[in-house]
């Protein structure tokens, strides 16, 4: 009896352009490539399992991968036809990625203006999802301290993101704006 290599070899030799040449009857070259691939990777782990003669077996192997791929392929465009139908003009305009883009810039230019300590402080908690008294043991002070540190650096980060967010539109005058102050 032939070792597993050479019988495997050997019915590659013999078969392979067969099943190429059926797989491509039924699907686009790239595609026919990878379904022959797969077929003879399912033969090598179920070598035992090859009948005599190979070659039926081996297509039936081809056959059931092409159905898959074809049913694959059909909820694919299925669900994408879903989407589309549920899809309205208002959603493609509310998905603007420009616009997440300047929502992001102005965000990392807010966090960026802050303190390093509120960094921290708002990393602990927000980001590592400390509660403050653990929060307060890493930075060690105490929790009500902490809880006032948190408190500022959110008040500082609101303020950082409402002045990035400000449109840079032309300013009022120095005597302008005082006179508006009054």
């Amino acid at each position: 009896m032939d070792d597993p290599g050479s019988r495997f070899t050997r019915l590659y030799d013999e078969n392979h352009r067969r099943v190429l040449a059926y797989a491509l009857t039924h699907a686009e070259p790239h595609t026919a490539e990878d379904i022959a691939g797969e077929t003879f990777l399912i033969a090598w782990r179920r070598l035992d399992d090859v009948g005599d003669p190979p070659l039926p077996w081996l297509l039936g192997v081809a056959r059931n991968l092409l159905r898959k791929q074809h049913d694959r392929r059909r909820r694919g465009h299925a669900l994408a036809d879903r989407i589309r139908a549920l899809t309205t003009p208002a959603d493609l305009a509310a998905w603007d990625v420009a616009e997440h883009v300047v929502e992001r810039e102005t965000a990392l230019a807010a966090v960026a203006a802050l303190p390093e300590r509120d960094l921290e402080v708002l990393a602990l908690v927000n980001w590592h999802g400390l509660e403050p008294r653990q929060a307060a043991k890493v930075m060690g002070c105490s929790a009500p301290a902490l809880a006032v540190r948190l408190h500022r650096a959110r008040r500082r980060l609101a303020r950082a993101l409402d002045t990035a967010a400000a449109p840079a539109g032309p300013r009022p005058a120095p005597a302008v704006a005082e006179e508006a102050a009054r």
